[in-house]
């Protein structure tokens, strides 16, 4: 299967990134996204994208190169996407057990409700953790990363004790990572409040110990 080229994805979180996609761009994108979901990252086709987006073919090979560089370009939008939803679900002044709960149930909708990795989930998912492991975790890396940057800036709003950061955040991201490839659970995961009554319960013992 072809993967998405994780250094453009690490380039994504930074304040320096290449800019927001265009009105074209975001057409071809939100095709692919579609045709990926329906059929797979390896059905995948620059002339399948451009009918769907309805742009000439060579419109999709002028702005994104080749497929490599619009699965890219897709990964990278999508998980700026993901990010800033993650962000935007509490405030970081707000009680950290309101900030992991608000957080985690919007980690288990995103992997549910999103069209491409819920099917690589479902279907493919070796694709994840291939993903996951490529260039050293690097992918795994920017999650925690981000993870224990908004959890600093909880300690800095003075909502967070000090708990050791760095290990909190990989050990929310491995739970958040283990619901996305084992999505069987007898918890109710379609239910988002009580997916953040059960994270209240769980999570904030490891933030407020």
């Amino acid at each position: 299967m072809d993967r998405v080229p994780l250094t453009l994805i690490t380039n994504a979180v930074a304040a320096d990134a290449e800019p927001t996609p265009d009105a074209i761009d975001s057409r071809i994108l939100d095709a692919a996204l579609d045709t990926a979901a329906a059929f797979g990252l390896q059905n995948l086709t620059m002339d399948a994208v451009a009918r769907r987006a309805e742009v000439g073919r060579m419109t999709v090979y002028r702005r994104f190169g080749d497929k490599q560089g619009m699965v890219a370009a897709l990964g990278v939008r999508e998980f700026r996407r993901c990010l800033a939803a993650m962000d935007a679900a509490a405030a970081p002044d707000a009680p950290i057990a309101e900030q992991a709960a608000a957080g985690f149930a919007t980690a288990l909708r995103l992997a549910r409700e999103h069209p491409l990795l819920s099917r690589l989930a479902r279907l493919e998912p070796e694709a994840v953790l291939n993903a996951l492991n490529d260039h050293d975790g690097a992918l795994f890396t920017i999650a925690r990363a981000g993870l224990a940057e908004r959890l600093r800036e909880a300690q800095r709003a003075g909502v967070l004790g000090e708990v050791e950061v760095e290990e909190t955040a990989e050990l929310m991201v491995r739970l958040a990572v283990s619901f996305v490839l084992i999505p069987e659970s007898i918890l109710p995961l379609d239910d988002e409040e009580k997916v953040r009554g059960v994270a209240w319960q769980l999570l904030t013992p490891i933030l407020e110990p």
